[in-house]
């Protein structure tokens, strides 16, 4: 079997699928390896590294979906797979970050071309699952940079020194959203000196929050519902938002630099901090809001923008994980190659096995029509009638 690597090509896009020991370990099962030229070079990894660890380099992305039964991309987001599916072929596999809860509509070019498709963010998370997580992966690289991020743009430093021209305290940096993002900004930023604190809307998360050194802020809120599947924070309501906003305000007026990570799968971010609560914040405040993808916890926030509004500097990262390329690959790599080892049988083939969840749950089309019930639903189709079998490509 032979598995294309073309280079991305989605705007600020420098991670690469597999990195070369990725390669070096799958070819061990007897695949082949089709490399677009350059594909790791933005990564740190050139195509002389591609070759010692077993792949063939080829000049053009043609040449890989002409050559390939497997596709392997990392982002596919936007126009990525309407682009893409012009390319590919029916007796095609294709696997990466697909975006597939934005605009369902596009896996209709994949279905009609009878392509098998691959969605890596829909990989449940279940204990069996996690070393396959992509989107935990890049949360994590997402925590850790918007730290960084914070650090550049401000007018104080992390640590509290105290030092011959007198003492410096330390920052107060407030998370807001205790998922990975949020755990992984937390536990930066407490690493290098700050008084941090972080405030989730979920009740779990309350020791995660202590786990990683920082303080939870408790608010007087109740929610019936605030953890929807896969883990992640449930949407609330208007009235809930509101209510949260105005007991959040004086926190967010004590703090000098605020990280926001809440986002809903498929949804536009929720609102977090409108532009009245930016109003009562410290001038030099520094807001980073890695949910500006999906609109932003900010109401000021513009995507892919540094604004400043009354003194207060608010970034929207865009494709923040991205900024990591090489740490980012690897990780995705080694998610994509564990997602591999489940599919890939002895004989050079794979398996979509539809009695294992994470196979249920990750596929969108196969055999000429859309598969996922979700992805069904959001693209106006019916439920399927029967369960989809198990599909063996030699």
């Amino acid at each position: 079997m032979k598995i294309g690597i073309p280079k991305e090509v989605a705007l600020n896009e420098a991670r690469v699928a597999l990195i070369p020991d990725n390669i070096q370990r799958l070819s061990a099962k007897g695949l082949i390896f089709l490399v677009e030229t350059e594909a790791g070079q933005t990564a740190g990894f050139d195509d002389q590294a591609y070759r010692d660890a077993g792949a063939e380099v080829v000049s053009n992305a043609a040449a890989v979906y002409e050559q390939a039964d497997m596709i392997l991309s990392v982002n596919l987001s936007g126009q990525g797979v309407s682009n893409c599916a012009s390319g590919l072929r029916a007796d095609q596999l294709l696997i990466g970050m697909l975006d597939p809860l934005t605009d369902a509509g596009k896996f209709f070019a994949l279905a009609d071309k009878g392509v098998s498709a691959v969605a890596m963010e829909l990989i449940p998370r279940i204990s069996r699952a996690q070393s396959m997580d992509v989107l935990s992966s890049m949360a994590t690289l997402a925590g850790y940079k918007a730290v960084l991020m914070a650090a550049t743009s401000s007018q104080r430093i992390y640590p509290m020194m105290m030092t011959a021209a007198g003492n410096l305290s330390p920052a107060r940096v407030f998370i807001m959203g205790a998922g990975v993002a949020g755990l992984q900004a937390a536990a930066t930023a407490k690493r290098l000196g700050a008084v941090v604190e972080a405030y989730d809307v979920r009740p779990a998360a309350r020791e995660q929050i202590l786990s990683v050194g920082a303080k939870p802020v408790e608010l007087d809120l109740e929610a019936e519902a605030t953890e929807g599947q896969g883990g992640y924070a449930q949407a609330q309501s208007d009235d809930f938002l509101r209510r949260q906003r105005e007991q959040m305000t004086q926190v967010l007026a004590e703090q000098d630099i605020v990280i926001t990570t809440a986002a809903v799968p498929g949804a536009r971010s929720p609102v977090l901090i409108t532009a009245e609560m930016v109003q009562a914040m410290k001038p030099g405040t520094i807001i980073v809001d890695l949910a500006s993808e999906r609109g932003g916890n900010c109401e000021l926030t513009q995507h892919g923008k540094v604004v400043t509004e009354n003194g207060i500097t608010i970034i929207g990262p865009d494709n923040i994980a991205s900024t990591l390329a090489h740490h980012a690959s690897q990780m995705f790599g080694n998610n994509l190659e564990n997602f591999l080892n489940l599919i890939l049988d002895d004989d050079g083939g794979y398996t979509l096995d539809f009695d294992d969840e994470i196979i249920q749950q990750a596929v969108v089309t196969r055999g000429g029509e859309i598969v996922h019930e979700r992805i069904r639903n959001l693209a106006g189709l019916a439920p399927l009638t029967e369960e989809p079998a198990m599909e063996e490509v030699a």
